[in-house]
């Protein structure tokens, strides 16, 4: 066995192992079934009420917002993990056993890919629930919630190297939520960024979440001809600048991510 599949084994044994966490802790799972759930309903009925998108139902603008948001606040599981066997000591078991040490964080990231492969699952049948319809071939389908998934797998190892930077799991949480959700906000996910302050528009148009959340639109066939065409590049080429968001941050914090398991093993 060459070095490359004796990493894919190990990394895929370790998924193994988190997963097996995971069914261990009901109360994870549950949570991961019910939030996806509660955000749909919660957008649809409750700011669906209030805003109006001229030209299509609020409801099929909502969807690739939520979506995005919900993969996203799923990539963090990956940074919380290594907090906790960080502080736990999992580690320092892991280190005594003969694997390469960017199996752990692959064993990591698969973890949260499979998590948002639950909650969009979930999200995809809620939304159909109250309305959803996606609008365009199987195919094009399946490139955006591949395209999701992507997006938060390399998400996946910039919280890897947050997790291993900072020393306990309520710091990281927190530490997280003050980023992630005023990016989440600000963005095309829940509103058209074209009624914000200059300001917010600019960093909404600029923010990579925009150019994920309108690229599933567009896979997802949920556009509105009604309203203007972006004037930013990313936003004319989302699905393009999407895929430049993800390999960018692949390039940079895989081997960053490596380098600081390595040193915080080595402590």
């Amino acid at each position: 066995m060459n070095s490359v599949q004796m990493v894919a084994s190990d990394g895929l044994t370790i998924a193994k192992r988190n997963v097996i966490k995971i069914k261990r802790v009901p109360d994870l799972i549950v949570f991961t079934i019910l939030s996806p759930i509660m955000f749909v309903l919660l957008f649809a009925y409750v700011f669906g009420s209030a805003i109006d998108i001229p030209g299509m139902s609020y409801r099929e603008f909502l969807i690739a917002g939520i979506f995005t948001q919900t993969v996203i606040f799923g990539s963090t599981w990956t940074g919380l993990g290594m907090v906790e066997d960080l502080q736990k000591g999992i580690i320092d078991r892991f280190r005594s056993l003969p694997m390469a040490p960017s199996a752990v964080l692959i064993g990591r990231t698969t973890t949260d890919v499979l998590i948002n492969v639950v909650s969009l699952i979930v999200m995809s049948l809620t939304g159909l629930v109250v309305g959803w319809r996606i609008n365009t071939s199987l195919g094009e389908a399946a490139a955006g919630y591949l395209l999701l998934l992507l997006f938060a797998y390399a998400l996946s190892w910039v919280m890897a190297v947050i997790g291993m930077w900072i020393r306990t799991p309520e710091v990281f949480n927190n530490a997280s939520f003050m980023v992630i959700f005023p990016l989440s906000f600000i963005a095309n996910t829940f509103v058209d960024p074209s009624s914000m302050p200059p300001v917010l528009r600019t960093i909404a148009e600029w923010n990579p979440m925009s150019a994920l959340t309108q690229a599933v639109r567009e896979l997802f066939g949920n556009t509105n001809p009604m309203m203007p065409a972006p004037e930013v590049w990313p936003l004319q080429n989302p699905i393009l600048a999407s895929l430049l968001w993800t390999a960018l941050m692949l390039i940079v914090f895989v081997p960053l991510a490596i380098r600081r398991y390595q040193k915080a093993v080595s402590r």
